[in-house]
């Protein structure tokens, strides 16, 4: 399955245009090792404020160790888990809430979301998909990886290799063919004033 390509109003470089977030994941084809270390690379470079590197990350390869990708899967809520069950790597993203010397980071979650656009960028370098949830139970992924209370856990992500949409039902299927759209760039971006409101998409 080929991946869809944004139409942007600029022209954008190609990896960032490529990437989206499908649902169908060829379960038959494992993450070579080499490739999941170099996405997880890709987001250890990820800015920070004040290089504190708040990320904290739990990888879990099914064709490492099934039980803790399953562990993960059965937090995410049912329909994500539907068509997440094929995705051969789950990876959950947490953010720390203060820094190491102990004061309150506000910006943890924002750079923890740009370690994983990183990760997400790299994926699609190499010819990989990837797909960030937030529809999961946090409380049971905290509980099932004895996560800290210092950190919250935000997205978890699954990464493998595209797969053929006719495999997903008919709802997951609509979206995962349907045109790739964005509010227009106006409406979100202001040269030196608030963005337009608008509720054009």
């Amino acid at each position: 399955m080929s991946q869809r390509r944004a139409n942007p109003e600029a022209e954008i470089h190609s990896i960032i245009a490529g990437r989206w977030s499908p649902r169908a994941f060829a379960a038959d084809r494992p993450v070579d090792p080499d490739a999941l270390t170099a996405c997880l690379e890709a987001a250890r470079w990820a800015p920070s404020c004040f290089g504190d590197e708040p990320w904290r990350v739990v990888v879990c390869d099914r064709a490492v160790d099934a039980a803790p990708w399953q562990a993960l899967l059965d937090c995410l809520v049912p329909k994500n888990r539907q068509w997440a069950a094929c995705a051969p790597v789950l990876i959950l993203m947490s953010a720390a809430k203060s820094f190491r010397n102990g004061r309150p980071n506000r910006w943890g979650e924002y750079d923890t979301g740009q370690a994983a656009m990183s990760l997400c960028l790299q994926a699609t370098a190499l010819g990989l998909a990837s797909h960030q949830m937030g529809g999961f139970d946090a409380d049971a992924a905290r509980e099932a990886f004895s996560i800290p209370a210092g950190f919250t856990p935000m997205a978890v992500i699954a990464l493998g290799h595209a797969g053929d949409a006719d495999a997903l039902d008919e709802d997951l299927m609509a979206s995962e063919t349907a045109e790739r759209r964005r509010r227009p760039l106006a409406a979100c971006f202001g040269r030196g004033r608030w963005p337009e409101e608008t509720d054009a998409t």
